[in-house]
């Protein structure tokens, strides 16, 4: 599809991949729709019409939904179900009914069942269930991809579902209660450092595998899937790279200065042991690499957090 001279909406752009999202398009020249969420409660089907009927978009990146750690998740499961199914089925069901050419929307890595095999392959989607921790957010989530390839079939909508897999970069969630790890880690070695503390605990025991993404990667990812790609299956966006928790956590605390002890706090849970992404779809399909090393990902990361430690999300 040419994208050139589209009407282009995204939600959820004040969050942490929309807020990306809206400054990479910007360096396209692009300026999306971005709809606030003071004039648009997506948990009202009738604000959803009427944000839709108000600005007819052509193109549709839906990314707004309620994200959040293991500790959000197991306090509050089934706001993460309800919200994220009810978002995710009405601002779809108004996108195709209102006209829209192409819809786009992402799940977690987290959807896929927790005996998957590593690297995980898209068609390993609906083989078991997800972690238990999130297993509410992550199938509410699932179910997008349900919804675009029933809507496919029955209407022939263009509905595409991309997976990234851990996601991290500037403007990501610091609050210590609903964050996930790298800005978690971020926050509390910065914090520690600065005050000059000489121990900081970390959850787990540091043996968790990861795949982590460079969120600047993930919208190249978006924007190529939205130009090149036209299909009902699903592609995972992944370096394919692994990385424990414990080399993840002494690298922040290199780049951020803590020179103290790093505690693992084993009462706490550390989710699956590893989660990482098969890639060969998305190299084949959409040709391209995520191409940020962790390091340069996690400096870039840091030193964002520094210069809006007042305003970043705490």
């Amino acid at each position: 599809m040419d994208l050139n001279g589209k009407r282009i909406l995204i939600t959820g752009s004040s969050g942490f991949i929309g807020r990306n999202l809206v400054a990479f398009l910007a360096d396209l020249g692009i300026r999306p729709i971005t709809p606030a969420h003071a004039e648009f409660n997506l948990l009202e089907q009738s604000d959803i019409r009427r944000l839709m009927t108000t600005y007819q978009p052509e193109i549709v990146f839906h990314l707004a939904g309620l994200v959040g750690g293991i500790l959000a998740n197991k306090q509050r499961p089934a706001d993460f179900c309800y919200e994220n199914l009810f978002i995710g089925s009405n601002v779809l069901h108004e996108a195709q009914r209102s006209g829209v050419k192409k819809f786009i929307t992402l799940i977690g890595g987290c959807s896929y069942p927790a005996t998957a095999k590593n690297p995980i392959r898209e068609s390993e989607l609906w083989m078991g269930y997800p972690q238990p921790e999130s297993a509410p957010y992550s199938l509410a989530k699932a179910m997008s991809v349900v919804l675009t390839q029933s809507y496919r079939q029955q209407y022939d909508f263009d509905g595409i579902v991309l997976v990234p897999g851990n996601v991290y970069g500037p403007h990501d969630n610091f609050n210590l209660n609903s964050s996930h790890v790298i800005p978690a880690l971020i926050r509390k070695f910065h914090t520690a450092a600065l005050e000059g503390k000489t121990e900081v605990a970390v959850w787990g025991a540091g043996k968790a595998i990861r795949d982590f993404i460079f969120v600047e990667d993930v919208c190249r990812a978006i924007w190529r899937a939205a130009e090149t790609y036209s299909g009902g299956d699903i592609i995972n966006i992944s370096s394919g790279i692994p990385c424990s928790i414990r080399e993840l956590a002494e690298l922040v605390a290199e780049i951020t200065g803590y020179t103290g002890r790093i505690f693992w706090d084993r009462s706490k849970p550390e989710g699956q042991m590893e989660k990482i992404f098969e890639n060969t779809r998305m190299r084949d399909v959409l040709d391209i690499e995520c191409i940020t090393p962790l390091r340069e990902g996690l400096e870039k990361t840091i030193a964002w957090f520094r210069a809006n430690d007042a305003t970043a999300r705490l």
